[in-house]
């Protein structure tokens, strides 16, 4: 996320990846119940609570109906989904046009970095690695949302965000203890060893006379 988004951030991009919800009257009621009790009624939050927030979203995205915001992300099925479906739903709810483009890996890493180099803007939200943690906290070029939050983005942060039902935040959080980036889907690494061979103390004795110590679970 870099610092053209301001004041958008929040309305525009948190919307992917916080819990949904909220409906009320006026023009867009109708899509905000279409999405609270269609795509979005597997949510946790109960169709009250849903209407509740997705009705925040319509509000506080008074000020930048009819704005258009470009984002860029790898193309893997959770950015795809977002791409065509969430987008569709916050057009419709907050009156936001987002163009959501699809390109590989590297030229996601690409266009941050000569973003960043330049300060000319490509694109308004970027759903990068959070490998880039340490270049974001070190360039200084992406906003910091732990201050930005609190302070100038106040008024466009989902009350009802609640960033401990993140996963990972610590690897979005720069050496100064800010956050940058939002995770927004996470990679289950599931490793397989031959517990067998491990439980075989012929194989302990050997690994603990080879390496000094105890040969344990690997991790």
């Amino acid at each position: 996320m870099i610092k053209t988004l301001k004041t958008i951030f929040t309305v525009a991009f948190t919307f992917s990846i916080v819990s949904i919800s909220s409906a009320l009257a006026d023009g867009h009621a109708a899509a905000i119940k279409k999405w609270s009790n269609g795509e979005f009624s597997l949510s946790a939050l109960s169709a009250k609570d849903r209407e509740k927030e997705l009705n925040w979203f319509h509000n506080a995205a008074k000020p930048f109906k009819g704005m258009t915001l470009k984002v860029v992300s790898e193309g893997i099925p959770t950015h795809v989904y977002e791409s065509k479906t969430l987008t569709k739903a916050f057009e419709e709810i907050t009156g936001i046009k987002v163009q959501h483009q699809i390109i590989g890996e590297g030229d996601v890493v690409m266009a941050v970095q000569t973003q960043m180099q330049t300060n000319v803007s490509i694109y308004d939200a970027y759903v990068n690695d959070s490998d880039l943690i340490g270049t974001h906290a070190r360039m200084q070029q992406a906003v910091n949302l732990t201050d930005w939050m609190k302070g100038e983005g106040k008024a466009v942060t989902n009350p009802m965000l609640d960033l401990d039902d993140f996963i990972g935040l610590q690897f979005t959080t720069g050496p100064d203890g800010n956050l940058y980036q939002l995770p927004d889907q996470q990679f289950a690494n599931l490793y397989w060893f031959r517990k067998d061979w491990f439980d075989r103390p012929e194989i302990q004795k050997a690994f603990k006379k080879k390496y000094g110590y105890d040969l344990g679970v690997p991790v």
